[in-house]
């Protein structure tokens, strides 16, 4: 418990560590983009919450395929919080975009490929947390939200690939053989990239502890209405 309750410390002051230098760097440090001007700096915060969003997306799919395979709590615990943290980040996403997108499109939403996919992951896991909240402890329900989670994550892949495989007014970044980005905006990205992830753990911890004091009460309730 102690070796866990400084792991948690020094993951918190770690991200606030990070936090505070990714807000320098984006605010002092990186230069004004000359086309866009400030309001490229959403960038910085748009691209980190995708990052996010896709991973938390990942562990969902993992820890559901682990819920199936062993049927222990903990593994559907992890996805259920982890599809949270993922549909949270997923919003600011599709936040973010359009602010970016007035500035830069001259409009606030397009039918894009890329966010109309984002705009359909969003559904899909906002839709596998309602199966799953709806479950209520029952084991086969639980193993539905848990296919449900396993499907949907084929949605990120076509996200991301969106790009590459139709036509779309949404930039490339990263290129196979070329990061179209100067070496400030890359430092401040990767530094970013960084933060985002370290706030993703303590969100999933948090949530977490949440979710399993929850279960305590809930069977703490159920026993005491058995014992009468």
């Amino acid at each position: 418990m102690k070796h866990t309750s400084l792991l948690k410390r020094v993951l918190l002051a770690s991200t606030f560590v990070s936090m505070l230098v990714s807000l320098y760097l984006v605010f002092v440090w990186v230069p004004v983009e000359r086309q866009m001007g400030p309001v490229q700096k959403i960038f910085y915060f748009h691209v980190p919450s995708a990052w996010v969003a896709f991973f938390a997306f990942f562990v969902v799919f993992a820890a559901s395929l682990m819920f199936l395979k062993t049927r222990l709590e903990l593994y559907d615990i992890i996805a259920g919080c982890s599809a949270q943290v993922g549909v949270v980040f997923t919003a600011i996403v599709l936040i973010t975009g359009p602010i970016w997108g007035r500035a830069s499109w001259g409009t606030w939403w397009t039918w894009d490929p890329r966010l109309t996919t984002t705009l359909i992951l969003w559904f899909i896991y906002l839709a596998y947390l309602i199966i799953r909240n709806s479950a209520k402890g029952h084991v086969r329900n639980l193993r539905l939200a848990a296919v449900f989670g396993i499907i949907g994550f084929i949605d990120v892949p076509i996200v991301f690939m969106a790009v590459r495989w139709w036509r779309t007014i949404h930039p490339v970044v990263f290129e196979a053989n070329n990061i179209g980005l100067p070496p400030s905006m890359l430092t401040t990205l990767m530094v970013c990239l960084l933060t985002f992830t370290l706030l993703y753990f303590v969100l999933l911890l948090k949530s977490m502890k949440i979710e399993q004091v929850e279960r305590k009460l809930q069977n703490l309730i159920s026993e005491a209405l058995k014992a009468y």
